[in-house]
């Protein structure tokens, strides 16, 4: 499969969504996952295991889908390497304790040394709950290199 063809970007996508459910932490967390083109969107069920004591859940979860949206939406466009997140800035807006939260994350702006990608997440009444941003840079470990991300031949 040719890289930068429609075929090639459509088995990254596939690639990039099965190395993220493939992650031992989401085991965890049992998410699905859409990318696109400089979009990711990410869904959970809210379960009791995530709450902290006052009933909701616990900011990390939050954290974990916002990065997660915005990291792959910034992965959709780096088909050689592994991207890392080198800071990501939270706001926690209203708490969730049940239903389905989601995350859409997308790319705001993509340089030969960074791309800065965005994320909202929602509850089950399409209410924010939380958003972020974040950079990411390219990394050094090469993404034909992660077992769960290679293409599979077509």
């Amino acid at each position: 499969m040719t890289k930068g063809t429609s075929q090639g970007r459509q088995a990254h996508y596939a690639a990039l969504e099965r190395m993220y459910l493939s992650a031992p932490i989401n085991e965890f967390y049992w998410p699905t996952i859409k990318v696109s083109r400089e979009l990711a969107e990410i869904s959970m069920e809210v379960v009791p295991a995530f709450f902290h004591p006052a009933g909701a859940i616990h900011g990390s979860v939050t954290w974990k889908m916002l990065d997660d949206a915005a990291f792959f939406a910034a992965a959709s466009i780096e088909e050689d390497v592994f991207i890392v997140t080198t800071s990501f800035t939270t706001y926690l807006t209203r708490p969730v304790s049940e239903g389905i939260i989601r995350s859409v994350g997308h790319v705001v702006n993509a340089t030969r040394s960074q791309i800065i990608a965005e994320s909202v997440a929602y509850d089950s009444n399409e209410q924010e709950v939380a958003r972020g941003n974040g950079i990411f840079v390219r990394g050094k470990v090469r993404l034909d290199s992660i077992e769960t991300y290679r293409l599979e031949d077509g």
